[in-house]
């Protein structure tokens, strides 16, 4: 299956194992990553961390997965409490759009 053909439930855990690399392993911590996880709150993530993440997810999945673009349209409070679901479907989006 190309990334492209990965099902939404498959990008979002795609998007979880990446995520995984930037904060280390969940697990130690008692979180379970859902598609309402916060990324400021509930994973304590700030925006450098975002940019960061914005950085692997391009490399993973391709230039057309601009999530520094993504993130310029919101708010700053949207920004805070951005979910991985959000992440995620993006990331679907996108590749749907490329697909």
């Amino acid at each position: 299956m190309t990334i492209e053909q990965q099902s939404p439930t498959s990008v979002f855990g795609t998007v979880v194992e990446l995520l995984r690399e930037l904060v280390g392993d969940v697990d130690v911590l008692g979180i379970e990553i859902t598609p309402g996880t916060t990324f400021h709150e509930d994973l304590g993530l700030e925006s450098i961390d975002l940019v960061t993440f914005a950085s692997i997810l391009a490399e993973f999945f391709g230039e057309d997965v601009n999530l520094a673009e993504f993130l310029a349209e919101k708010d700053l409070d949207d920004v805070i409490g951005l979910r991985v679901g959000d992440i995620a479907d993006y990331v679907a989006a996108r590749l749907g759009e490329r697909g």
